[in-house]
Order: structure tokens, then sequence, then C-alpha cells
């Protein structure tokens, strides 16, 4: 039978009230950082506190036909497998995360915020890992609960829900080889991770950048000395470094200097970037948080989201060997060091990129200065293949009954590793890659929030998408 869009609505909504939301508080309150950012998870014990939370609630719901396990492999992080048996043919997979992003600083505590205290202000959950992506597993499960609750036949249903995707998911391969058999092939990949470019339609991500990530130290000196004494004559390792930052980047523009780290950029995506530009407008930027008579590097609304999505671009996230400014007295440092986060396009090789980007940096360092770059993650971007008509028509029906305006496309300039991992796995699935990260809401940075109401949306869409997938391949 078909579902009545009104009762999924109403379904959803009731689910996230009474039972997500609480919930949801709960597992905001545990840091459960991922294991890049916590070395330490298994002794402090937080990842296996969420994991609990969120099985256990899953498990609640009482879903017909529904399995809940907790998978471990040696030296692993865990993964949630939701297994939900159904009534046609093929599978549908499901994905979320519950590992987290650092706390970060800079929340605005005088309204109470902060990393691990959920808030309700204004119709938005703040907390980290409220928007990314902890809802998930919730949203997941409060969907099949809809489809379920008016007799709306489904396929099999299959959530992978990890602990390791903002480390670049390096434990999910191994679960997908170990447990290939119970995962299936997927004719529909649905993901819960992504961005929206409002929050006044249902957004489709039809391509993820990849990432080189690492740490580039530059040596000098085996201790600090006294500046009047060494300088003019030890070079700066700050100096060195910025030296060897103009291989990379053109700091004069931001450009990336080497062809070998750009791709083409497809027609098709041109034409969808240059769409997305006329509905969002000056949004783009206005959304971000600039410091007061601050701009964007370019007016060019296509430009910028051009820039965002398919070109690359450095940012430096961390830095060591420098004190604080009221540590800092007049000693020639050591070392320099700092934490690069360079964005490739979807289509580029992250893994050749990595390597070119090692050499690049080491190679005929300046004064013969100790110079390393070591990589820390290595994320493959991902471009969607074009929907199949029933998908199109899908998400047409659900933008407008849920949020009343038609669906759009948007390329995201983050990554999410597993996306390339299953194009690659199962290249005739159909894929939906949306989410709740909208403007403003600051995934990784400060006062991180969830927009509840398009929380709803999206769970109701997530639920009419499998119901239409049901229909389509019957």
């Amino acid at each position: 039978m078909d579902m009545d869009l009104s009762r999924t609505q109403a379904i959803v909504a009731k689910i996230w009230d009474e039972s997500i939301l609480p919930t949801h508080h709960q597992y905001i309150r545990i840091p459960n950082q991922s294991p890049i950012f916590d070395p330490e998870w298994r002794a402090h014990g937080f990842m296996d506190e969420a994991v609990k939370l969120a099985t256990d609630w899953v498990r609640s719901r009482n879903i017909p036909g529904c399995q809940v396990e907790v998978l471990r492999l040696p030296g692993r992080t865990p993964v949630v497998l939701i297994e939900v048996e159904g009534k046609k043919e093929g599978e549908i997979l499901l994905y979320g995360h519950l590992d987290k992003q650092p706390p970060f600083e800079g929340w605005r505590e005088q309204e109470g915020l902060g990393p691990w205290t959920p808030v309700e202000i204004d119709g938005k959950l703040y907390g980290r890992g409220a928007a990314d992506d902890g809802y998930a597993i919730f949203a997941i499960t409060a969907a099949i609960e809809a489809i379920q609750a008016q007799g709306a036949a489904h396929p099999r249903l299959v959530g992978l829900v990890e602990c390791c995707e903002e480390s670049g998911s390096t434990d999910l391969p191994d679960y997908m080889d170990k447990f290939a058999e119970r995962i299936g092939v997927p004719r529909l990949v649905i993901c819960l991770d992504s961005g929206c470019g409002d929050y006044e339609r249902l957004w489709n991500t039809t391509s993820l950048r990849g990432l080189v990530a690492g740490n580039l130290k530059v040596e000098v000196l085996t201790e600090g000395v006294h500046s009047g004494d060494a300088s003019g004559i030890v070079p700066s390792s700050f100096r060195i470094l910025r030296l060897i930052l103009d291989r990379l980047e053109d700091s004069a523009t931001g450009e990336i200097r080497p062809k070998e780290l750009h791709a083409a950029i497809p027609e098709l995506r041109r034409k969808q970037v240059a769409t997305t530009a006329a509905v969002l407008g000056r949004e783009i930027y206005e959304r971000l948080p600039f410091s007061e008579g601050v701009g964007p590097i370019s007016t060019d609304l296509t430009e910028l989201l051009l820039n965002r999505t398919w070109r690359p671009s450095l940012a430096v996230t961390a830095v060591a060997g420098m004190p604080t400014l009221e540590q800092g007295g007049n000693v020639l440092r050591p070392f320099t060091a700092v934490k690069l986060s360079l964005r490739v396009p979807p289509t580029l090789d992250a893994r050749k990129a990595t390597d070119f980007v090692k050499d690049l940096l080491e190679k005929d360092p300046p004064y013969g200065a100790r110079v390393t770059f070591e990589s820390e993650k290595c994320g493959f971007g991902w471009e969607a293949a074009a929907p199949e008509p029933w998908l199109s028509a899908s998400l047409e029906k659900a933008s407008i009954s849920f949020f009343g305006k038609p669906p759009c496309d948007l390329g995201e300039g983050g990554s999410i590793p597993f996306m390339a991992m299953l194009g690659e796995r199962f290249p005739k699935a159909q894929f939906l890659i949306t989410g709740v990260l909208g403007p403003h809401s600051n995934a990784h940075g400060p006062n991180e929030f969830l927009h509840i109401a398009v929380a709803k949306a999206v769970t109701a869409s997530v639920a009419l998408v499998i119901s239409d997938a049901a229909r389509a391949g019957s």
C-alpha cells in the first residue's frame, strides 16, 4: 500500500518529540571522540557508552523483524549492524556514525552552550554530535517505524553505524569484508551525514571532495636559543615553513599551484552549481561567521561553490612548536609544525595525491632544514551516478511534501570516506546522501546544532524514499 504522507509526518514527529530528543540529549553528553582524537578511547569507555545508549534505544522500539548487533573486530572501533526483514527483493543500506569531533573552543557559554551540554533554543538542539551525525541512527529507526506502522512493504533494510568516520573510516573496510554476506548488495544507499544548502528543501549531495591531511614539521635546531644571539645566522623554521607552503598554495590567491592536485570539472556539475548558486544567492557566504569587515575571496557565487566543491583548497588547522603569546620569550624556536587539511577534487586519487604532497613538501629543503610530512588521513572523494527516474521523482515528492519546496542538488566540500568505498563496491547502487548540516550549524566548530524541524522532515523523506524504492523494484 502507498504511504499516507500526512500520517508519515505525524508518526515521525511523535517519535522525535517523545523519544528521540530525550535520548539525543543523553548522547550529546557523552564525549565519545573519534579514535584519532582520543587514542585512549577503549580505556575511557565513552564510545561503548554511546553505542549502548543507541542500541538500547533501537531495541526498545520493538520493530518487527529487527535485529541489532554490535560488531567488534580486534583492534577496531565497534560497528552497529541493524537488520530488518523485508517483503520485497533486494537490500537498502542506511548509514550513519556515532563518533564525534573534538570539543573545540568558542561555545556561547553565556547561553549555557558547550560541546557536551545539550541545550534547545528556538527549535535547535546544540551540542557536539547533535547534527554530525548522532541523530542518524535515531532517524533511520524512526523512518522504518513510520513505514511499518502503515503496512507499507519494504525490502530488507541494513543499518550500518560506525564509530570511526571522523578518523577517515579506517576501520570500516575490515567490517565490510568480514560481514559482506550480511550486508548484501544494496540497490540504494541512504547516508545521513551530509549537509544542506538551506533549511527550506531536501538536499541531495552529488559529490564529496577527498582529503589529504597530515603534519608538516620544519626543524632547524636541537633546542631553542636566544633570538638576539642566533637570528641572522640560523634560518627561522617559520620562514622555511612559509617557503615550503608556497610550493603548495599561492598565498596571494589561495589557489593550489600544482596541476597534479586539480581535476576536470564535469559540465553537468557546472550546470548544477550554477542552479544552486541561483537558489542560495549570497547566503553561500553570508551564512559564515566572518569577522567585521571581512568578506569572501570572490563575489562570483558560482565560482565560490566550485571552489568549495570541485577545486583543491588548503587549511592549516593546528600548530605546534609555538608558545602562547603570554609565554613567548625572545627565543629562536627549534621547530615549527602545522597540521594541514588539503581538500582535493572528488575524482582525484587521494592516495596518489598524498604521495605527491609528501614529495613536494619534503624535497630540497631550504638551508638543509629537516622537513617531514607525516600523513594522518587520506580520504577519497566521490561523485554520484545519475539518479534513476524513480529516485528523482521520489526526492521531488518528498521535498515538496515535507518541506514545501522542490529539492536541490549540492556538492559538498567535505569528505565521507565510506561513500567512496561504497561507490567502488556497489557501482550499480543509487545514492541518497543528505543531512541537516545547513547554515550556521557549524559541524566540527563551536555551537554545533541540529535543526529539529529539518531533522523530522529528513526522517519522513527517508521513509518515503524507502517505500518508493520498494515499488520501483517490484
